[in-house]
């Protein structure tokens, strides 16, 4: 998919967890759960305010477009590192 979920980057550097985020905007666990796997087909404009609020960044921080052909790169190196 060209579009790539970052929100687990910034999880990582805002020191939040799921848990924690998903208390603060109103979400299930495992609806951010879904979100930082990047198995949902779309997101709304409110949630994705909410998380931009609680996490002070901009949706491009959270949201990334990546072309096919570079995804299925970027794809590739990410299997080789979790195979290695």
């Amino acid at each position: 998919m060209p579009i790539i979920v970052n929100l687990d980057v910034m999880l990582a550097r805002r020191k939040i967890r799921s848990r924690e985020l998903a208390a603060r905007i109103e979400l299930t666990e495992a609806n951010v759960s879904l979100l930082k796997s990047g198995k949902v087909r779309g997101i709304r404009f409110d949630t994705l305010e909410r998380i931009c609020a609680v996490l002070d960044c901009q949706p491009g921080d959270i949201l990334e477009y990546v072309p096919e052909s570079a995804a299925d790169a970027q794809d590739a190196r990410a299997a080789g590192r979790k195979s290695a």
